[in-house]
């Protein structure tokens, strides 16, 4: 499971005050915590407005990469943007987020072609986001067969089936699992990846609903998340599942996970009176 570390966007309240304020101690503590708990990559998103979008990823990327050597998804809707930040990170990570709105696969494909930069794709298009499955996979296939038109391997791509908010929809899991169905048994190479926590915006208690969507999309065939991995409830899904899916041989990871504490039940903490 490929976790995509999802604490750096200003579209969180708390991450969005540190941005403001410049506070590089909270960005650093963040791009730490989330590598120690296990994050592949670490997404970075200004989340500001259009105009500030620019210094504001420059400022992170320097932070993150002065702090972690995890190689960063760089997450801008702005396909200029992306190309722009390329010359500033150190090692080739990912690009996000593309799609076939307003010709953001014409832009940035062939500028990254003949890189390792991977792609995370958006079942999207001018027309914004479908409930429907076919029209999302019939997205998929244009962006996968447009990017090896430009010789990017689908192992290179992480497609996004956009779950929705199931308040909104309650099909939005079964539809995203028939898209990503669809997408695998078409293109077994291609990964499939979610933001995770879009499936319970608006709801009460939203980490049961994103600890059972990971669960159902992994059983389903999704192999990458953009997820809390300092979450420890998240965390101990992922885990269980993996094993419980037989992805997992003797339960080595889950095990090793367990002994390094990072799932199972926290040690309370000591008391230093004397």
């Amino acid at each position: 499971m490929i976790i995509i570390g999802e604490k750096i966007n200003g579209s969180i309240p708390s991450t969005a005050r540190a941005i403001q304020e410049q506070d590089e101690a909270f960005i650093k503590n963040l791009a730490m915590r989330q590598t120690e708990m296990g994050a592949d990559y670490i997404d970075v998103a200004a989340g500001t407005r259009p105009e500030l979008e620019r210094n504001t990823l420059k400022w992170l990327i320097t932070v993150v990469q002065d702090t972690v050597d995890t190689p960063l998804c760089i997450d801008s809707p702005d396909p200029n943007v992306l190309l722009d930040m390329i010359p500033l990170v150190k090692k080739p990570g990912m690009l996000n987020s593309v799609s076939e709105e307003h010709g953001k696969c014409e832009i940035l494909l062939p500028k990254v072609a003949d890189s390792e930069w991977k792609i995370v794709a958006l079942t999207c298009d001018n027309k914004g986001v479908s409930p429907d499955s076919k029209v999302k996979f019939d997205i998929a296939v244009t962006i996968v067969e447009k990017a090896g038109k430009y010789g990017i391997t689908q192992d290179r791509l992480f497609i996004d089936p956009l779950v929705t908010a199931v308040s909104a929809d309650g099909g939005s899991l079964l539809s995203f699992n028939e898209t990503l169905t669809a997408i695998k048994d078409k293109y077994p190479d291609v990964h499939i990846t979610s933001g995770l926590s879009n499936i319970s915006f608006g709801m009460p208690y939203r980490k049961a609903i994103n600890q059972q969507f990971l669960a159902l999309a992994m059983n389903a065939g999704m192999d990458s998340a953009i997820m809390d991995p300092t979450s420890d409830d998240m965390r101990a899904t992922l885990y269980a599942v993996e094993a419980l899916l037989g992805r997992d041989r003797n339960c080595r990871r889950y095990l090793t996970a367990f002994r390094k504490g990072l799932i199972g039940p926290k040690k309370p903490a000591e008391n230093n009176f004397s």
